[in-house]
């Protein structure tokens, strides 16, 4: 037999030994190392999770807007459990999707605060995901408080229009009318918005309303931002009625105040109206609309040296200063001679019949004058053509 020598030293020898050890484990654990996916296990055996969450808004994100909904989705698993949590612990609204694929916020965020989220997840192997993560909302340098007329449940004449007043100019005004919407019960009525002075914007149909209907607007306000920082407040809605169709017609050379019901003469009365040789005093010509109805009108003037001055079933056509309303003082007039400063006389008992037949929002037509009514009245949306009108809109 052949003898075998061993070169090296002893201590060279235990080395290589050593090694050879330690190779032949190696080894060994990598005969047991399972790879799918191009992932190995970890420690205990176990890959981590397929299922892939991604969150709208991304972690940490800043100046998210406050209507835009928060979305949860999940690939290659399916959802959970999801949580959206304000700064004050409560939880935001949502709803999980049938499928599990995808959560979102069913409400609006509040301004200027940090929310947390958390979503979990399994996929097919019923391993679990899980994604945690905060957002802050924008931060307002101003919220623009608003108010809409006519107010909920009103019965309004077919000549009233919708105005939409702000407390400060919004710069942005055509985000301010894309937030706008008019729907009636008789379906679509042609209209417009158009802006009378930067914090009012008002709809008017391009003819009056359709009688005995009822109209709905709603004012998406909240979060739509209006230039320079300055965001809406809040959201605004009213629903009204627009009753019979009543239109009163004065020509004032005729001392008549003539009224229609669709579109059929039902009353005439006796009138004197404004001086016809000086037209500061006339009753303008125009389209106005019945704005108030005042039992008791106060007309003290004391430009024209009236003092404690007070006339019954006083209704206010314009903020230019008429009126019509009874005035026995003129009786000698009423019917033959224009004789007022303005305002329509009746007779009283004519006066009361009409005043009770009366809507806010009548309109009433005047013709004949020398002067036209100035568009500075408030209420002047029929002063102008529908021309005119439509470009008074911030989106054209």
């Amino acid at each position: 037999m052949r003898s075998v020598t061993l070169v090296g030293t002893e201590t060279e020898v235990h080395v290589r030994s050593r090694l050879i050890g330690a190779l032949a484990a190696l080894l060994a654990l990598t005969a047991c190392t399972s790879m799918e996916g191009g992932t190995a296990t970890g420690p205990n055996g176990q890959q981590p999770a397929n299922a892939k969450i991604t969150v709208v808004p991304a972690v940490n994100a800043k100046d998210v807007p406050v209507t835009v909904p928060v979305k949860v989705s999940v690939a290659d698993g399916t959802l959970d459990a999801v949580a959206v949590t304000s700064p004050d612990g409560k939880e935001v609204a949502g709803k999980l999707a049938d499928d599990k694929l995808s959560w979102a916020s069913t409400e609006p965020l509040g301004y200027g605060k940090t929310y947390s989220y958390t979503a979990k997840a399994t996929d097919s192997s019923s391993r679990t995901a899980e994604l945690k993560g905060s957002f802050s909302t924008v931060n307002p340098a101003k919220q623009v408080r608003a108010t809409i007329n006519p107010i909920d449940n009103a019965t309004i004449g077919v000549g009233m229009p919708i105005s939409v007043k702000f407390d400060s100019p919004p710069k942005d005004r055509a985000a301010v009318q894309k937030a706008l919407a008019v729907t009636t019960s008789k379906g679509e009525v042609a209209g417009s918005w158009g802006w009378l002075s930067d914090r009012q914007v008002d709809w008017r149909p391009k003819e009056y309303w359709p009688g005995n209907i009822t109209v709905t607007v709603t004012a998406k306000l909240y979060g739509v931002a209006y230039g320079d920082g300055a965001f809406g407040r809040s959201d605004l809605t009213t629903k009204f009625s627009v009753g019979r169709n009543q239109v009163t017609k004065i020509n004032t050379p005729d001392h008549q105040v003539v009224v229609y019901r669709d579109g059929a003469q039902v009353a005439s009365y006796p009138s004197s109206n404004g001086k016809d040789a000086d037209p500061e005093l006339n009753t303008p010509n125009g389209t106005m609309i019945i704005m108030t109805k005042e039992p008791i009108g106060d007309f003290s003037n004391p430009r024209y040296g009236y003092t404690n001055v007070k006339k019954k079933w006083s209704l206010r056509i314009s903020n230019h200063g008429e009126y019509i309303h009874e005035n026995e003082e003129n009786h000698a007039n009423i019917g033959k001679v224009n004789s007022s400063h303005g305002c329509v006389n009746l007779y009283e008992a004519d006066a009361k019949t009409f005043f009770d037949s009366a809507l806010i929002g009548d309109p009433v037509e005047v013709t004949g004058s020398q002067a036209n009514m100035p568009t500075t009245s408030d209420v002047n949306d029929w002063l102008f053509s529908w021309d005119k009108w439509q470009s008074m809109s911030a989106i054209k």
